[in-house]
Parts: structure tokens; sequence; C-alpha cells
């Protein structure tokens, strides 16, 4: 088990290392000149280049990363150049709210997800079947910016049921209930997805399963179909739905950049979209790495779990 956690720890490490190269050299490749934007199109040309000189922006690119990720080693991700504060502060606050909408939608997608996938296994063919599959792929189907601007339009504006932008209320206090009002609809839009490919993933699954000679075995030796379903199918596709689950909690904390700006939620997605518009390179990359480094973790987490269900994946 420990030389499989050194190999996972180290082919994670060089793909945190890779995106961080991938990343650096997108956004200064990038049409746009973050000086310019900060003193306006009408700076003089000395004024700009004192401005790049103090921000370091006058050096080549590989001295920039150098600099940038040796400082990152030693977490100091820089000053937003927008913001004009710490990079990891910012990020660090705006990473809490996007959690909290993450673990919001996987509330709802992973236990939905799984159980329709279950039942939808076992009334294979049936009515209930095809119409789990027919909400399957519409789910898999809808943008998830679009899903959001209809969950606005029909439960914010036309129903008033729900707020439908923000985190908390303006005459609100702020308080849980507040932000869980503020919570709902962003996280059934970012849940949306999630739960179509976990029910789909989960029924295929189950279906591989049911089809194979042990679970003919146990069903003739009279147990129920209870017992069957979940004692030896269910448990036997755990390692593929842990898997599935584990790359879901990367997509959700990817997917929330859109959910965030159509709701503008205050987490990182919408914070790296303007750092995007503003040039902010510092506030990017920070941004970036934090959620590199997060689903790094995950994965990593995944990878254990399956490997201590399943002991062949660590000989391998």
């Amino acid at each position: 088990m420990g030389a499989y956690l050194v190999r996972r720890l180290i082919s994670l490490a060089l793909v945190v290392f890779g995106v961080t190269v991938v990343v650096f050299l997108i956004i200064h490749i990038a049409p746009g000149d973050p000086a310019r934007i900060m003193l306006g199109a009408a700076a003089r040309p000395e004024d700009l280049a004192t401005l790049r000189h103090e921000l370091g922006l006058d050096q080549p690119v590989y001295v920039q990363y150098a600099t940038w990720i040796g400082r990152a080693v030693h977490g100091d991700l820089g000053r937003s150049i927008s913001l004009h504060r710490p990079v990891l502060n910012e990020v660090v606050s705006r990473f809490k709210n996007t959690l909290l909408l993450s673990v919001a939608a996987m509330l709802i997608s992973f236990p939905l997800g799984i159980g329709i996938g279950v039942v939808s296994a076992v009334k294979r063919g049936a009515f209930i079947d095809r119409l789990f599959i027919l909400l399957a792929t519409t789910g898999l189907s809808l943008p998830s910016f679009w899903f959001a601007m209809v969950l606005i339009i029909v439960f914010s504006v036309k129903l008033r049921w729900l707020p439908g932008t923000g985190m908390t209320s303006p005459l609100g206090n702020g308080g849980a209930l507040d932000v869980a009002k503020h919570m709902i609809l962003p996280a059934i839009a970012l849940s949306v997805i999630p739960l179509a490919v976990i029910a789909r993933y989960t029924r295929s699954s189950m279906l591989e399963v049911i089809s194979q000679d042990f679970v003919t075995t146990a069903r003739a030796k009279g147990l129920t179909d209870y017992a069957v379903v979940i004692q030896h199918v269910f448990r036997n596709t755990l390692v593929l739905i842990v898997t599935m689950l584990g790359l879901q909690v990367g997509f959700l904390l990817a997917g929330a950049v859109y959910v965030e700006n159509v709701f503008s939620w205050p987490g990182v997605g919408q914070l790296l979209v303007n750092a995007i518009l503003k040039r902010d390179f510092p506030l990017v990359q920070g941004g970036v790495l934090l959620v590199a480094l997060s689903y790094v973790v995950i994965n990593l987490a995944t990878d254990l779990t399956y490997a201590y269900l399943d002991p062949r994946i660590r000989l391998s």
C-alpha cells in the first residue's frame, strides 16, 4: 500500500506541475496587457513601462514562471493586480463558497443518481427504466448555464419562490437559512449533469454484474431480491461507482464556474472569470492552482478508497 501511495503522489505532483505550466503559458500568450487595463487607454508609454517593471511583466516568461512557482511552493501566490490584496486570501475565501455549493450539489446528485441507477437496472425494460433513461439523457443534454437561467426565470422571476442571485439577501441577516435559500437553485442547476452521469453509469455497472453467474447462484439459493441486489450486485459495483463519484466531484468544482456567474454566487469560478477579463495574472494562476490541487486531492482519495475496496488494485 505504501508503494502504491508513493506512485500516486508522484504522478499527481507531475499533473499539478503540468497544469501550472499550461495555465501560465496560456494566460501570458493571450492578448491583453494588465498594465494598460489598470492605467487606461490614454496612459503614457513611460508609465506603462514603469508599471510593467513593478509587476515583473517585462521579464521573460520562463523567469516569471520560475519566480512565481518558487514563491507558490512557500505559500506566497503574490498580490492581485486588480484587487491589490494577497491572492491566497482572496482565493481561499472564495473557494469556501464554491465548496459549499459543490457539497450541496453532491448531496443532490450522488444519492439520487445512485438510487435511480439501481432502480433502473433492477427494472430493466420496464416503463420506469425507460423514463429514467429519458430523463438522464435529457439531463446530459442540458447546458448548466441554460438550465440555470430557466430556473431563475421560473422559480425566481415568475413564481418568486426563491432568490435568483447572490449568496445572501441584502436585507437578510446572512444566516444559515438565508444562505440555504439562495443555494437551492444553483445547487440544482449544478447537480443535473452529474446526477445523469451517475445514474447512467450505475445502471450500466449494475447490469454488467447482474448477468454474471454468481448472481444466478445467489438467486438459486433462495435469497430475496433485496439481498441479491444490495449484498451481491451493488457491492460488486462499488469500485466502479466510487471512481465515477470521484470524477464527478472534480466536475462539480470545474462546472461551478458557469453556474456561479449566472447566479452571481461569490465563488472561485466567478472570481476567475473576472480575473481573466482584467488580465489579473496572479489571481488567475492562484485560483487555477487551488482548483487543480483540490482535484488532485480528490483523485488521490478516490484511488485510496477503491484500492481499499479492491486489494488487487494495490498490486497493479
